[in-house]
């Protein structure tokens, strides 16, 4: 399914969809759209939001109107206008007679660039700049994964941190940290609100030196979709880290988990002389959306 509308004059859109309309799969409602689980009016409110975010349509941009989205989508002019509803429920554009559906002043395609080359210290930036609400802190036994990550034997006790973070009130990250229970004793919750992790860290006597990461992609369930201020099952960027000292030994393993419509992960490559070289990253981005200015910090990636 194609999500980008025809900018020429309404007559141009309206024979286009038309055109467009024979190509789609008979069923009305029950065609293109309707092979995936969730509510029609929904795929459309997450087509439209990722075009905002992207800033296809400018600060204080028009979107299509009601009739053109039902048309190009195949979709009733009810689901069409429910979907521009929840845009404007979450304060992404603002509805008026007469005007149509505009993006509101500082939420088209306004980013904070975060640089995630590897270097500890650039990670401590970002903490600076957010917000954070610490939801869990506590001791417990460690799990298999959690065990297996840390080096530590199934049942060990370590601590275990949720935080939310938020900037310009918008929360776009939920991370959960685990590290063994003898370097954890060192700080407590309420430094964990104000001190980024790998700052504690370092204040422990711990000097974190390396780390490897896998960056997948899952859903939200309803506790992180109800901290995070999205839907349950709403798209989520997984990234797993485990953080290690100078002699190698696991010191915190983090899961990162980032609004999909807030966060993007980019990369730089570069190739070698070689005709038969690939492409190896020089650098990794992360960079989460607000409604602020552009910042120059870290990717916090959790810490």
């Amino acid at each position: 399914m194609r999500s980008r509308l025809p900018r020429s004059g309404r007559d141009s859109r309206l024979s286009q969809a038309a055109g467009r309309a024979a190509e789609r799969p008979a069923g009305g409602e029950a065609g293109a759209l309707g092979r995936f689980r969730s509510p029609l009016y929904h795929q459309i409110y997450l087509i439209m939001r990722q075009r905002i975010v992207d800033g296809e349509f400018g600060t204080g941009g028009t979107l299509p109107s009601e009739q053109d989205l039902a048309e190009f989508h195949g979709v009733s002019r009810i689901t069409a206008k429910r979907a521009l509803d929840e845009l404007a429920n979450d304060g992404l554009v603002v509805r008026e007679r007469g005007r149509g559906t505009r993006v509101v002043e500082g939420r088209a395609g306004v980013r904070i660039s975060g640089q995630g080359t590897g270097a500890f210290d650039a990670l401590l930036a970002m903490g600076g700049e957010t917000e954070v609400s610490v939801k869990e802190f506590g001791y417990g036994p460690a799990e298999d994964d959690v065990a297996a990550a840390l080096g530590l034997a199934v049942g060990t006790t370590v601590q275990r941190a949720v935080r939310v973070r938020s900037i310009g009130g918008d929360p776009f990250s939920h991370l959960t940290t685990h590290v063994p229970e003898e370097i954890g004793r060192r700080f407590e919750k309420s430094d964990m609100a104000n001190t980024p992790l790998l700052t504690l860290l370092e204040r422990a006597g711990v000097t974190p030196a390396a780390a490897d990461q896998a960056v997948s992609a899952t859903l939200a369930d309803m506790v992180v979709a109800d901290r995070l201020g999205i839907g349950v099952g709403a798209p989520l960027l997984r990234i797993r880290r485990v953080v290690r000292d100078g002699e190698g030994r696991a010191i915190e393993l983090l899961v990162a988990l980032y609004r999909s419509d807030l966060y993007r992960l980019t990369m730089t490559l570069s190739r070698g002389g070689d005709a038969e070289a690939g492409w190896s990253p020089e650098a990794v981005t992360g960079t989460p959306f607000s409604a602020g200015d552009i910042w120059n910090a870290a990717d916090d990636a959790g810490e």
